[in-house]
């Protein structure tokens, strides 16, 4: 299968019928990550024009809980898996705060690409990740931005991970560029135009990999309210070109 050169998608969309004929999966299907028992809602995903500037207009996806399970909705995107080395990149708005219901909840707002894991451990298993936790989580207090560069890993209950990542500390609710360059055997992450991570050897991408966004809670990582609480991320852009290392400002241009 010849790996896509370009794509260039700017969510310019009214209903999910075109967002779907353009190759996007919105997703339905129960599982991991996240809450077990959380539904992924092809509902949770809305196109809108942007309430920051009404000529553009941007994907949005809403996850919901009240702390129980079977009220949990979470939310993914995903384009084909066809993708390998060049650039990827993306603008998100990533949120700090529910927009209804009390605040605390750990829940993970992300850009990455990813192939399938055939089997536990798995060495051509790929992904590379834009994360941010804005209530922390993993093992750290506090609104953290992750990028993460895996080898494999093990899913539960077996739970083991072979992986190298960055972190940033801070509130980075608001608008964002993310570049993902993977060429000549190296990995670089940048956001806003700064370098913010490199990842290489072993940790290189081996496999096609397909582009996702999603929004999901972090297991047993909700806090103790019976409200119902709302967060959101936004995505205004996605670009990827197949080859080359662009620098952030190559993609802007």
């Amino acid at each position: 299968r010849p790996l896509t050169t370009i794509l260039f998608d700017d969510f310019n969309y009214t209903n999910q019928r075109q967002l779907k004929k353009n190759g996007w999966i919105v997703r339905t299907v129960p599982g991991w990550p996240g809450v077990p028992g959380a539904k992924w809602l092809d509902t949770n995903v809305t196109l809108l024009k942007d309430p920051g500037n009404l000529k553009n207009r941007i994907l949005r996806m809403t996850s919901s809980t009240d702390g129980t399970p079977e009220n949990t909705t979470q939310t993914q995107i995903c384009q084909q898996r066809k993708f390998f080395e060049g650039t990827y990149a993306a603008r998100v708005r990533f949120s700090d705060t529910p927009i209804v219901g009390p605040d605390g909840d750990q829940l993970v707002q992300s850009f990455y690409t990813i192939s399938p894991l055939k089997a536990p451990m798995d060495p051509d298993y790929s992904e590379l990740d834009w994360e941010y936790l804005p209530n922390g989580g993993w093992g750290i207090d506090g609104p953290t931005l992750y990028s993460t560069t895996w080898e494999t890993f093990s899913p539960e209950p077996n739970w083991k991970k072979d992986n190298v990542f960055a972190t940033m500390n801070g509130n980075q609710g608001g608008w964002h560029t993310l570049v993902t360059q993977v060429s000549g055997g190296k990995v670089t992450y940048f956001i806003d135009g700064k370098l913010f991570a490199e990842h290489g050897g072993e940790y290189y991408p081996e496999d096609t990999m397909s582009i996702n966004f999603n929004l999901w809670f972090i297991r047993d990582g909700m806090v103790a309210a019976k409200e119902m609480r709302k967060y959101e991320e936004d995505i205004d852009w996605v670009f990827f070109q197949a080859g080359v290392g662009m620098t952030p400002e190559q993609v802007e241009a």
